[in-house]
């Protein structure tokens, strides 16, 4: 195998684009940071320049295609479950993807990976942005009852406020119970996180949202 100006360009847009998508995964600080981004992509590449020039006489595409299925093994080792959530799916998205730009890369197609490479980039680093204006607006009500105490109204407006939830609140004085009726906005993980807290209150009677 004689190596051409050809694929050693390959292999340096490889390693671009593989520290673009990197850099942002270590800025969000990732399990697959910088340094295993590029190594995704410029491996994938490598894969697919030795699948077109071992396989010119039979199938190109048989050492490329075995790089989907061996990249999963990566994919599913980002996956944690964290208490009832899972995460690290956008991380083993992303190293799915890397390695699809690879092989596009070490394929030739470098205008359409580029491209490719953009669009991945702005659902990155844009997309987060207008995710979490959606999620600041998610609308919950919470209907409390416990004993009247104004000091107990203080401390269950500081949990809005511990878990970042923007809150406005109705009271109602019903015998010696207060019945206060929350509404309020922010992200859902948040309103799952003030939910459990009141549950775990002792001094509330009736919960409901």
């Amino acid at each position: 195998m004689t190596i051409l100006l050809d694929d050693v360009t390959k292999l340096l847009l490889a390693l671009l684009v593989g520290g673009l998508i990197g850099a942002e995964r270590e800025f969000r600080d990732k399990a697959a940071g910088f340094r295993t981004i590029i190594l995704i992509c410029v491996g994938a590449t490598l894969f697919t320049i030795f699948s077109i020039e071992i396989g010119s006489d039979g199938d190109p595409a048989r050492i490329a295609a075995n790089i989907v299925s061996g990249i999963g093994f990566l994919g599913a080792g980002a996956i944690m479950r964290d208490d009832e959530r899972v995460v690290g799916l956008t991380t083993a998205s992303t190293i799915w993807l890397t390695a699809a730009l690879g092989i596009g890369i070490g394929g030739g197609y470098y205008l359409f990976s580029g491209a490719a490479a953009a669009v991945i980039l702005i659902v990155l680093w844009v997309f987060p942005i207008m995710e979490g204006r959606i999620t600041r607006k998610a609308h919950r009500s919470y209907h409390v009852v416990c004993s009247m105490d104004h000091q107990k109204l203080a401390q269950l407006e500081d949990m809005f406020r511990q878990c970042g939830l923007r809150s406005r609140v109705n009271k109602q004085k019903h015998g010696g119970e207060m019945i206060c009726t929350w509404e309020a906005f922010g992200p859902p993980r948040n309103h799952d996180r003030l939910a459990e807290m009141i549950f775990e209150d002792a001094d509330v009677k009736e919960f409901r949202y």
